[in-house]
């Protein structure tokens, strides 16, 4: 007998975005202004509208997951080590392959340069992202039926 896996509903979803992506603005606009000797506000405001294209994108990136890893039986706050890395590292090839032009253009950046920096810059948000989930999902973890599932 196989019992349903309750996943994140979508205020749930929403609030872990906006923290998110909240926290990782006020760490990475002023590091990238510094290493990219840009004004605050230019790298900021890029900050911002990749932020908002990110939130939209983690939203639905995250519903796929979760349904994926619930259809699998796995229950999305209780990923293994291996899964969260999966999970971190799919977000980002998603978000290079989606923000590498306007990065590009925004700032003035030759393809080469903006990957440079779009690598460095996704270790650290794979790292952050890890770190992120796993304390959001030990903090606010989604409480699961103990009701076995109808067949």
């Amino acid at each position: 007998m196989q019992k349903q896996i309750i996943i994140r509903s979508g205020t749930d979803r929403v609030r872990y975005t906006i923290v998110f992506e909240l926290l990782l603005i006020g760490m990475l606009a002023p590091l990238g202004a510094i290493v990219l000797e840009k004004q605050i506000v230019d790298v900021g405001a890029l900050a911002i509208l990749l932020a908002l294209k990110a939130m939209l994108f983690g939203l639905i990136y995250n519903w796929f997951f979760d349904r994926w890893d619930a259809r699998a039986g796995r229950v999305p706050t209780q990923r293994t080590f291996i899964r969260r890395i999966l999970h971190a590292a799919g977000f980002e090839c998603g978000l290079v392959l989606t923000s590498l032009p306007l990065v590009m253009w925004w700032l003035g950046l030759t393809i080469l340069q903006a990957l440079a920096m779009d690598f460095a810059v996704t270790l650290i948000v794979v790292i952050y992202t890890f770190a992120y989930s796993w304390s959001y999902d030990r903090l606010c973890p989604v409480p699961q039926s103990i009701a076995p599932l109808q067949a």
